[in-house]
């Protein structure tokens, strides 16, 4: 630990932070117009009070009938900030800092720095569950006589997404299990089964769809942070953040499961609780992000090894760093995906797959070379 000082290790936090209020500020700026920053700063405190109050008790005041041009500008880019661009934004951000740290917590539970919640069934479990709440929502729903129950539907995603990414998660454990512990290359395989056989489902939804709901899960397939309702990103903000603060205070549990389960055990800590209560915040955290902004694939990967190279291998500072990088990350893939091919929009999904998959291959390149030397 000697080369990860502390002082270097608050520059880092510091310098990471900095960068995510830079790209933050780049990203209310983006979009099919470019908005000068001053513009930006000078119309976000009536887009803050938009997102609160009807937007027309916001705007009235600045209407001027003499010169109606700049006030209807105005009132567009505050409509805009309000509802298009900070919404955006804080989806970015609660998506990028929750896959991130689900990372972390994957790679330090199982020990392999190849574990992702992508890799071990979580998101294609979350994506299953969140396909059947579109596919059979609306009859469970009427089954129920809650048809004309909002609330019911608003809820009804972020529960079966969460049900079925536990579910999924918890397969693929038991199957790792090797005489009560957990054996890695089994954990994969499996996975990688796990992955195939939801895949297959979700195609077999997909064909039963109407075109409704077909288009609806293309969204889900290729992921996305278009969101315009902020009754969904508030239930994703009250499940993830304190989903999030809990899992951050498991930096402790993790630095002692590096040593090895028994070692850990010597220490104090009951691993397999920590396992068991850890599988079920992961899949919270997953399942709620992919109802929201559907696969996005390689974040939990990419992340925790690039802050892991920077910080060092302490999880009470890693879980911290990863997410605010994971939200830099994923706010900056965004800003990409709407700027490439402006005015039209690229799938999050593909950018993230796009910059991750070669450095999942630069992984397994040197795993197998640390092998060789071993």
């Amino acid at each position: 630990m000697s080369g990860y000082s502390k002082n270097r290790r608050r520059a880092l936090l510091a310098l990471l932070t900095m960068l995510l209020i830079v790209v933050a500020v780049a990203s209310l700026r983006s979009g099919v117009i470019a908005t000068p920053l001053s513009e930006v700063v000078a119309h976000l405190p009536a887009a803050i009070a938009a997102i609160f109050a009807p937007y027309r008790e916001v705007a009235a005041p600045g209407i001027d009938p003499v010169a109606p041009i700049v006030p209807i500008a105005r009132a567009q880019l505050i409509i805009i900030l309000a509802e298009i661009r900070i919404p955006r934004l804080l989806l970015g951000l609660l998506v990028g800092a929750g896959l991130a740290i689900c990372g972390v917590v994957m790679q330090g539970l199982f020990r392999n720095p190849m574990a992702d919640p992508g890799l071990l069934g979580v998101s294609s479990g979350a994506a299953l569950g969140a396909v059947l709440s579109i596919v059979f929502g609306g009859k469970l729903a009427a089954w129920w006589l809650l048809a004309d129950s909002p609330l019911f539907l608003l809820w009804l995603l972020p529960a079966m997404a969460f049900s079925g990414g536990l579910a999924s998660l918890w397969v693929v454990y038991r199957l790792s299990l090797v005489n009560g512990k957990t054996d890695i290359a089994t954990m994969l395989l499996a996975g990688i089964a796990i992955n195939a056989i939801l895949g297959a489902l979700i195609g077999l939804l997909s064909y039963i769809a109407d075109d409704a709901q077909l288009r609806t899960l293309i969204f889900w397939s290729l992921g996305s942070l278009e969101i315009t309702d902020w009754r969904k990103l508030s239930v994703a903000l009250l499940i993830i953040l304190p989903a999030l603060g809990w899992l951050a205070r498991y930096g402790d549990s993790l630095n002692a499961n590096l040593l090895g389960e028994r070692e850990a055990g010597h220490l104090g800590f009951d691993m397999e609780k920590v396992k068991q209560q850890l599988i079920v915040l992961v899949a919270v955290v997953v399942g709620v992000a992919v109802c929201v902004s559907g696969v996005i694939g390689f974040v939990g990967l990419v992340v925790p090894h690039l802050i892991r190279l920077l910080i060092g291998p302490d999880h009470r500072l890693l879980l911290p760093a990863a997410a605010i990088f994971g939200a830099t990350l994923l706010v900056a893939a965004d800003m990409i995906a709407r700027s490439v091919a402006a005015p039209a929009e690229i799938p999050i999904g593909l950018i993230t797959a796009i910059l991750g998959g070669p450095f999942f291959l630069w992984l397994l390149v040197r795993y197998h070379r640390a092998k060789s030397r071993a």
